[in-house]
């Protein structure tokens, strides 16, 4: 069967990872999408228009992420790859700590799977398979593709994942630095290569607390987000967002690193208390801050079929 001429349209939501506690486990889709349009062409390589984040900065031929996404999927199902026509309308921002490079990935591996549809069928399994083999490891790549709050993890038959529904209270804030980025690799090497025992067990309870706070008891939500195993370590990296994660915590406002970072993230028990965490980024940060008042996205990635008179 020849996919010459298919076309999809696939739309991956943001995600913040870590959520405090939850260090590589637990990650949270937020209502922030990039959205693209893949056209399966005659002619071989790939063609990438980018509109929004990343235009005229990111690769627009065969090593743009999305398209390595999309070969490596096919590869791993046997198949061809056909030439690639993809339009890109981005709006996760990049290097922020909001799961752009899993966005990406994901991208990929949905318009992969819509374009084989028919041909080979990719469960959620193998989807999520496909993106962590990628991305390296889960946290970010479940929400994406599945929506809501996730819980991941590794087993030796591969990754696993876990979606559970947010309270509907839970109001997140994400504050995003206009000029600074973080690397996920930087991040990561400033990680010790052992914790100590308490702080291992401090983790694991808030976790634990984290999950019932977020869909059951969002006034614990302060509480729940503490953390030992990684914020400290990498804040000499990102000095303002850990000073102003300070002040926010200090107003018991439940604060914690977006991600990697830089982006801070606060899960509001009220839209009240986000509207106050404005305030005080607003207030408290030394360079220009922007701030998203956003949903909770419940149904992660999408694909369906596009049409040639449809906008791209």
């Amino acid at each position: 069967m020849s996919l010459i001429g298919r076309s999809v349209a696939v739309k991956v939501p943001a995600t913040t990872a870590n959520l405090g506690p939850g260090f590589d486990t637990l990650g949270l889709a937020l209502a922030v999408y990039d959205e693209l349009v893949v056209t399966a062409v005659a002619e071989p390589g790939a063609h990438v228009e980018v509109h929004g984040v990343g235009e005229g900065e990111v690769p627009t031929d065969e090593s743009n992420l999305v398209v390595r996404s999309i070969a490596y999927a096919f590869d791993a199902y046997g198949q061809e790859l056909p030439g690639l026509r993809i339009v890109a309308h981005n709006g996760i921002p990049h290097g922020r700590g909001m799961g752009s490079s899993g966005a990406a990935i994901v991208s990929g591996i949905m318009a992969a799977k819509g374009l084989l549809e028919g041909v080979v069928d990719i469960d959620a399994q193998g989807l999520l398979r496909l993106a962590t083999a990628l991305e390296g490891h889960p946290d970010n790549v479940a929400p994406a593709l599945f929506g809501g709050l996730t819980i991941a993890w590794m087993t030796p038959d591969g990754p696993q994942h876990k979606k559970l529904i947010v309270h509907r209270g839970v109001s997140p804030y994400v504050a995003v630095p206009e000029s600074s980025t973080m690397s996920t690799a930087l991040a990561r090497s400033l990680q010790p290569a052992s914790v100590p025992h308490e702080d291992a067990i401090f983790n694991v309870s808030r976790s634990a607390l984290l999950i019932a706070a977020l869909i059951q008891s969002p006034e614990l939500l302060h509480a729940a987000t503490e953390d030992k195993l990684h914020q400290s370590y990498r804040a000499s990296a990102m000095p303002e967002t850990d000073a102003l994660i300070q002040v926010l915590r200090q107003e018991g406002l439940a604060a914690v690193v977006s991600g990697a970072g830089p982006s801070i993230l606060v899960l509001g028990s009220d839209p009240a208390q986000r509207l106050r965490a404005a305030e005080l980024v607003a207030e408290h940060a030394a360079s220009p801050w922007r701030s998203l008042m956003l949903a909770v996205d419940f149904r992660g990635a999408t694909v369906v079929p596009h049409s040639a008179d449809a906008v791209a």
